[in-house]
This record gives C-alpha cells, structure tokens and sequence, in this order.
C-alpha cells in the first residue's frame, strides 16, 4: 500500500460466493489499494476473518458493538475514510435491508454512514434474483446513485447453469478501477 493509496472498503455477506472476494480483495491489494473488510454474521459461515485479514493486510470488522482500539464509531469512521464501498457478493438480503433503510450491522451502518460510491455484486439462486421484490430493490438502490456489476449466468450452489452467478473477480475490479477513476 502507497501512503496516499484510495480506500476501498469491501463488505462480504453470507453466500457460497463469498470465497470470491478473496481474489477481489487480493486483486486490489496488488493495485496497492487500501482494502478493509466487513463482515456479516453469514459471512463468517463461508469464509473466516482470519482469511480476509491475512489478505487485505488490515483488521477485519464484524461487530457493530465491538469496543474500539481508540474512541471512535467505529462504522462513522470506516466510512470517512472510504473512496469506495464494494459488496461482494450481495445477497438478496442485504439488497433488501439496503432498500429498505435497515442498519443493523456493521456493514449496513458503515454503508449508510459514509457518502462513498456503492457498487454491489449480487449472487444468489436465479430464482431469488429474479423475483420481483429483490428486482425493484436492485432498480430502488439505482435510483438513488448505487451501482452494480452482474450477476452473470454461470453454475449456481443449487446446480442450476443460470442468471445469478456473481460476477468475475476481474470483472468487479474492472469496476471499482471505473468508479474510482
């Protein structure tokens, strides 16, 4: 990492995918990129934080409630000092609570917090991103500025060769080279 390297702030939820942001996050470490991760709860069921943190070279944040190193929300802070917020993968939850409003975890509280650019990379079931609900989150979060990159049609956990897959690793950092640019 350079000393005046962007801050890319990549927030990873709790699907199958979530291994992919592994190569995403070591993608943009070799750009010399400051990357910090956030984990959901359903996160840490796919991928551990010892993992993230091995790669991103930065303390992984999980809990909203976890006491700081030093006195400061955390969450306000991490989005202060974000030049980009990537979610990879997105699941159709966290689609729906960012439409929604809801912040009741680190992530979606950083997200709200900070006035970064947005972009998410779903990834879930075909039948799920197809729904009309998780469709009108995806098109209500556009309205409002933020930005998204697949998913694409590929082999999904349940077996199917179907829209839903998430995005390459490359392809996603194609994107957040766009956006911080």
């Amino acid at each position: 990492m350079t000393k005046n390297a962007k801050s890319v702030i990549v927030g990873v939820t709790g699907g199958i995918a979530a291994y992919k942001a592994c190569e995403i996050i070591s993608l943009l470490k070799k750009q010399g990129l400051d990357v910090t991760v956030l984990l959901t709860k359903e996160a840490e069921e796919f991928v551990t934080p010892l993992t993230f943190q091995t790669i991103s070279g930065n303390k992984v944040y999980r809990d909203l409630f976890a006491l700081p190193d030093a006195w400061s929300p955390v969450h306000t802070s991490l989005a202060d000092r974000a030049d980009l917020i990537v979610i990879a993968p997105a699941t159709a939850n966290l689609i729906g609570k960012l439409a929604s409003g809801i912040c009741d975890d680190m992530l979606t509280c950083t997200i709200f917090a900070s006035k970064a650019p947005v972009l998410i990379a779903p990834a879930m079931n075909e039948k799920m991103y197809e729904h009309k609900i998780v469709r009108a989150n995806i098109e209500k979060l556009k309205a409002v500025g933020y930005k998204f990159v697949g998913p694409v049609k590929g082999r999904l956990a349940c077996g199917h060769e179907a829209i839903g897959h998430i995005a390459e690793p490359r392809d996603i950092v194609k994107e957040i080279d766009k956006t911080l640019k």
